[in-house]
Formats: C-alpha cells, structure tokens, sequence
C-alpha cells in the first residue's frame, strides 16, 4: 500500500495514514471482507477525516483508521459470533489484532470502544473524538445522515475511487441475518428503526460521479 494511491482528492489532501497497524488492518479487511464492506469501511475513515477537518477537531489517524477497518468485520462468517452483537465482536478481535502489534493495553480498550460506539446514537466528541467521528461517518455512509456537511465535489470524488458496488442489498442482508439470530442486538435495533430504507435512498446510492464529472467539463 503505498500513499499516492491512497490519496483521495486534491482538495485538502485527505490521505490515508500509512503504518504497519495500518497497511495490516486493510489487509486483514481486504481478505475477509467483501469488495462493497472493504470500501464502505475506507469511506468511513474518509468521511471522518473530512469531518474533522471541516470542524477542527483533533484525532489519531491510525487508531480511527484500524478502527474503520474492523467496525464491521463481525458480520462477516469467519468472525460471527452467535450471542454478541457485530461490533462487539468486531472490537474484540481489533483488540486481538492490536495485541500483535504491541499496542498497549489502553489503546487496544480505545479501539475496542470506537468499534462498539460506532453504533450508538451519538458519541461526545471532547470524550471519544475517534468514536464520535466513527459513528457520524458510517451515519453518512448508511443512512446519508450529514451527507450535506460534505462538498459535493468531495463525495464525488470518493466515491468515484470507492464506489459502493452492492452495499445496500448486502448490508440490508447481513443485518437481516443478525437480527434473526440475535434480536436483542443493535442490528435489529436498526432494521426496526428503517435502515433498509434508509440505505436504499441514500443520497448516495445515486450519486454518479463520472457522469457529474463530464456535465461539469461540458458546461460553457
């Protein structure tokens, strides 16, 4: 992975931290998770990292990176597990995976609670500034909650280098799954409250970046 591949747009440079727990965490959630989740994960970090800098808040690139990176690693079938919810699974196999780069015990607990907190309602941003990030970006990326706190070029441009293939079928379907077997979980939480609905008229699920590209270019 290198970071001239990894950088997004040219307006405000928003690239992707580079180090060992972050090359390691994208290729753990590139062989694990599918194409559409890999990239709903790196648009999380992306739209979190715009947020931020929108609104001058301060955070640790690499641990909110590692942390967009396993936040949905639990739907996946190799790392289910059949009575915690998804997040909860997912920040305790962060914590494991930390533990093998030598992170200490206090940040392995800061990522296991971003992961879990990115399902909550709302995270306070002076407590957790990481997981408050988290929990508005996958928001965005869900639910298309905020989407306009974002310039149109800079969804445009994400998008166009991580597209959202499938995302809201399989996202529907995976939480349907969850929610069947463990109905006491944040997922069936969500699909209660209308998250299918809310992924399938997401903003951004009609967003065509190369064809707002070309209008662009064409006019005057």
């Amino acid at each position: 992975m290198n970071s001239a591949a990894f950088r997004v747009t040219n307006t405000g440079q928003l690239a992707i931290p580079e180090s060992t727990a972050t090359v390691r965490a994208y290729e753990i959630a590139a062989e694990y998770t599918s194409p559409a989740l890999l990239h709903h994960s790196v648009r999380a970090y992306l739209w979190a990292a715009a947020l931020a800098r929108q609104e001058r808040i301060e955070f640790d690139p690499e641990l909110l990176w590692v942390a967009a990176m396993f936040h949905d690693v639990g739907l996946v079938e190799a790392f289910d597990n059949h009575r915690l919810a998804f997040e909860e699974a997912g920040g305790h196999l962060a914590k494991v995976f930390a533990a093998g780069l030598g992170w200490s015990p206090h940040r392995r607990t800061r990522l296991h609670e971003i992961i879990v907190r990115h399902m909550w309602p709302s995270v306070e941003s002076d407590a957790d500034p990481e997981g408050h990030l988290l929990e508005r970006s996958t928001g965005i990326d869900i639910s298309g909650r905020e989407i306009d706190t974002l310039t149109t070029e800079l969804r445009g441009e994400i998008l166009a280098r991580w597209p959202r293939l499938r995302l809201a079928e399989e996202f529907t379907n995976c939480f349907q799954d969850q929610a069947a077997r463990k109905p006491h979980t944040s997922a069936a939480t969500a699909l209660a409250n209308g998250l299918a609905t809310r992924l399938i008229t997401n903003r951004l699920e009609h967003h065509h970046p190369h064809a707002q590209k070309q209008t662009t270019t064409t006019r005057g």
